[in-house]
């Protein structure tokens, strides 16, 4: 039987299928591959004297580590428009992470009642331009919510974006709290919600949401330097064009990134953060070795 794992608590799974909500235990053959079941995974379950037991992990389309979750397939990157200001480099590292994680992105700007038309239309225009979905909304209001709870349809869903930005007060409009404490989830294993630190898989609009403040770090130097470009989604159709294979876009000559940076094609800004990453990321690896 298949099913999806939306929660687990102290080597304890439970996994949503046809049949329901079924507590599982993992095979012991798991730790002897150095495999763990994460929240998110799909799994093949079997039930023997009416306890489950997980037999087999399916194959992950993405991986988190902080939050742990599996198979993640989209994230609202959600910052304040306004108090504080968007700190572009910080958002521009949070939309590296999601391209890493093979993780759509959709970029949430919330608080927009603090600003004029003219600069929502002006911070929308500067994300828009390098390839990112802009949705306004008003998270304590209740703004902007019925268009993100279309796109959770089919989708397992998380939250990022720095402290301060509004993403517990959006998980909770989103999925109304109060479902956390009668749900079938609380209901099924009798344990309160707060008492583990681990993800949650909350069922909603057909899809799945991570009950997780998000990504907890944003450090990039495990990345290989030659992965980075691929983060970039602009330099999509320059990436193999360079004289050079394996091109970095960086100090190789006849390189087509830079080219069309230099002819307005790529945004010079971005291009500076994409050199500023990888030096980054190539320090670390200095440093480790």
């Amino acid at each position: 039987m298949e099913g999806k794992i939306i929660k687990g608590i102290g080597g304890f799974y439970y996994v949503k299928t046809k049949e329901g909500l079924i507590e599982c235990k993992a095979r012991g053959k798991f730790r002897h591959k150095d495999m763990k079941p994460m929240v998110g995974d799909n799994v093949d379950i079997k039930v023997e004297n009416g306890k489950g037991v997980i037999e087999d992990l399916l194959e992950r389309t993405s991986e988190l580590i902080r939050p742990t979750v599996a198979n993640v397939t989209q994230a609202f990157v959600v910052f304040a428009i306004k108090n504080p200001d968007i700190n572009f480099d910080l958002l521009n590292r949070f939309l590296i992470l999601c391209e890493y994680n093979n993780i759509e992105a959709i970029v949430c700007l919330n608080k927009v009642d603090l600003v004029t038309e003219e600069e929502k239309e002006e911070v929308k225009k500067k994300i828009n331009d390098i390839g990112y979905d802009v949705l306004y909304i008003n998270a304590k209001k209740g703004e902007g919510i019925d268009l993100l709870k279309e796109k959770l349809e089919n989708n397992e869903t998380v939250l990022c974006g720095p402290s301060g930005a509004g993403k517990s007060t959006l998980i909770n409009t989103l999925i109304n709290r109060s479902y956390m404490e009668t749900g079938v989830v609380s209901e099924k294993i009798g344990r309160g919600k707060h008492t583990t630190r681990h993800s949650e898989l909350i069922e909603i609009e057909n899809g799945y949401l991570v009950d997780s403040p998000g990504f907890s770090s944003l450090e990039v130097s495990f990345m290989e330097k030659e992965d980075l470009r691929y983060c970039f989604p602009e330099f999509e159709d320059y990436n193999h064009n360079c004289k050079f294979r394996g091109c970095l876009h960086n100090k190789e000559p006849e390189c087509a990134v830079k080219n069309a940076v230099e002819n307005g094609k790529i945004n010079e800004y971005r291009y500076n953060f994409y050199i500023r990453t990888l030096e980054e990321i190539m320090d670390g690896r200095k440093n480790k070795w």
